[in-house]
């Protein structure tokens, strides 16, 4: 959950854009295409990311103007000459950054020397845009605590020195799209924010941080965007016998796999929900809305995804300055703020929400201020606001509630919110976080088919078991369930043969489950066997919900990992392209289920719990 902060104040906002404004015209004269590929490549970047202007603290021959410490010093510099706070009243200095002008020391340090500030606290944050919100959450948790008084909390970054033409042109058409779209997407500036625990009002109001939350789910998915690592993340930079063999093979150019964006929305869109559910946040009570998408042709995707999940905000709250300052990563959120801050005019009340995703390697990021009356009493304690809206789904479940109808909205609410939980523990599980991590092969498929076989075979049986033990209304459930039993009774048998491509020679009949897979079958049975087994529609949830969203999501990384033919896929494929369907029968069934006995809901909800609780097990007993 979110660190509330009572005491801490925002007190100024600063930023520093190296430069004149490159337009997208006279870009070539900072980052010159390297080719055709290279050309086409910009064309389309630039045609879909919405940005018109940038800066870049190199020149046209590609020379540093202004290191990236300076960048950082400037921002400081702007931010404390807007209140009469100088450099000798701040104990502590917070930055965040991807990476500042040396390896080591840290950044932070770097920067105070820079500025020839006095002795004081430094911390330095390395990640991507994300990295500047941790600095604040450290600046503003050592205010709160009362170990500072006054804390700046910085975020800089200068990826052009990464892509100017003299560090692509030796490869050629050996850069991949991956190295070559960031060159068109990010641009150099830097941030700054004062913070402190003493109230320094300005126009008669006070801006309050109310809270920050960040959750990182690196765990979950494999890297997005990185630097230091070879185009297949194998290598690092450091194994190379030089830096000029490591550059020659790509592991020194940033790259950033945009196949994994949508996860990061999903992803960042299922945590604001958690947010509002547990009453930290509002869309209604949002005045000002500041979301740091990387390129324009994401807003209309958060957009989306925003009103799927009942959420939205309406886009005149919406604010951005990506068309005319760039996309400067972590400085990003920074400079948005501190130009906010000038150009708008702010009413005691009002709510400003920050948005901050990171495709690094899946990060999600949120602050909130509070504008408040500079005469008004400053709260000791404050607390959550009591949310009273309907709970929003989460929107990687199998089904959105907001998309039912109304009787059904609470359980697939309570499901949406027990998927995502089901979802990442997933993804962690050996076998899984294996083929993430790029490290599967043909034998680990093959022992992985060998163990999923008997349990397919077993889905028809149960679900056929369980028609005979329906009865009285219920019994009208039992058409629903025989069609979906006689779609899957064969499955098993394609699987059975992507086992054997895989190079698998146990007959059938020796193939076994283990020993999640036996506990996982058992229960089943055992469930089916009872009279009107009606939660079973809870373990369907959970079975044919992974098929839908998780099979999807998994195929495209076999098929790069596992060097098999097509046809070694064919059971994933089948289920990825078909659940949905039997899911929207699944729903038919809930509803004519909920029809006749709404407390059957909690059955189902407590079978798909205790299902997905067994289907992890079987996945975590998969390389034993």
């Amino acid at each position: 959950m979110p660190t509330e902060f009572n005491r801490v104040y925002l007190a100024a906002a600063g930023f520093h854009l190296p430069g004149e404004p490159v337009n997208n015209d006279d870009i070539d004269r900072y980052i010159a295409p390297i080719n055709r590929i290279s050309g086409r490549i910009k064309q389309r970047i630039l045609a879909e990311n919405g940005i018109q202007t940038r800066h870049y603290a190199i020149d046209a021959d590609g020379n540093t103007k202004q290191n990236h410490a300076q960048l950082a010093a400037s921002a400081i510099r702007d931010c404390l000459q807007q209140t009469d706070t100088t450099l000798e009243q701040v104990s502590l200095l917070s930055v965040g950054s991807s990476g500042g002008d040396a390896l080591m020391p840290g950044f932070a340090n770097m920067i105070q020397g820079e500025l020839g500030a006095p002795p004081m606290q430094t911390l330095s944050s390395q990640g991507v845009c994300a990295a500047g919100v941790s600095a604040i959450e450290f600046a503003a948790q050592a205010i709160e605590l009362g170990t500072h008084q006054r804390a700046l909390a910085v975020a800089a970054e200068m990826p052009s020195r990464m892509f100017k033409r003299s560090r692509f042109a030796p490869r050629g058409y050996q850069s991949d799209f991956d190295a070559h779209f960031l060159r068109w997407m990010l641009s150099d500036g830097a941030g700054a924010m004062l913070f402190s625990r003493q109230p320094q009002p300005r126009n008669g109001l006070r801006i309050k941080l109310k809270w920050v939350h960040q959750k990182s789910f690196a765990g979950d998915y494999p890297v997005c965007m990185q630097l230091g690592l070879t185009e297949d993340r194998s290598k690092s930079f450091l194994d190379f016998a030089s830096s000029g063999e490591a550059e020659e093979a790509g592991a020194l150019s940033l790259r950033q796999d945009i196949r994994l964006l949508p996860h990061l929305f999903d992803v960042c869109i299922h945590e604001y929900v958690k947010l509002v559910e547990a009453g930290w946040i509002k869309s209604e009570d949002v005045d000002h809305f500041l979301c740091h998408y990387s390129s324009a042709k994401f807003m209309p995707v958060v957009e989306e995804l925003l009103a799927k999940a009942g959420l939205t905000i309406p886009p005149e709250r919406w604010y951005s300055n990506l068309a005319s300052r760039g996309n400067t990563g972590a400085a990003s959120i920074f400079i948005m703020l501190a130009e906010f801050l000038q150009k708008k005019t702010l009413r005691a009340g009002e709510k400003i929400f920050c948005f901050i995703p990171e495709s690094g390697r899946i990060t999600a990021a949120y602050m909130l201020f509070e504008v408040e009356d500079a005469d008004a009493p400053e709260s000791a304690q404050a607390a959550p606001i009591a949310s009273t809206s309907v709970p929003a789904p989460a929107i990687a479940a199998p089904h959105q509630p907001e998309a039912a109808p109304l009787p059904l909205q609470p359980l697939l609410t309570r499901l949406a919110s027990l998927w995502q939980d089901y979802r990442s523990q997933a993804w962690r599980t050996p076998v899984i976080h294996r083929l993430v991590s790029g490290r599967f092969d043909v034998a680990a498929y093959r022992n992985w088919t060998a163990q999923w076989v008997p349990q397919v075979k077993e889905g028809s049986l149960w679900m056929r078991e369980a028609v005979a033990s329906l009865n009285g209304e219920f019994a009208a459930l039992g058409q629903l369930i025989t069609t979906h039993a006689g779609e899957e009774q064969n499955d098993f048998q394609i699987l059975y043969q992507d086992y054997q491509a895989a190079g698998g020679e146990l007959p059938l009949a020796a193939l076994k489950r283990n020993p999640g897979g036996e506990a996982l079958n058992s229960y089943l049975h055992a469930l089916a066997s009872s009279p009107n087994p009606i939660g079973l529609l809870g373990a369907i949830y959970i079975i044919e919900g992974t098929g839908q969203r998780i099979v999807p999501a998994l195929l495209p990384l076999l098929r790069q990992q596992v060097a098999l033919p097509p046809q070694a896929f064919r059971f994933l494929e089948y289920h990825g392209a078909n659940d949905e369907h039997h899911l929207a029968r699944w729903l038919s069934a809930v509803e004519i289920t909920l029809a006749l006995d709404p407390k059957a809901a909690e059955a189902i909800y407590a079978t798909a719990k205790r299902t997905a609780q067994l289907y992890l097990m079987q996945l975590e007993h998969i390389q034993d």
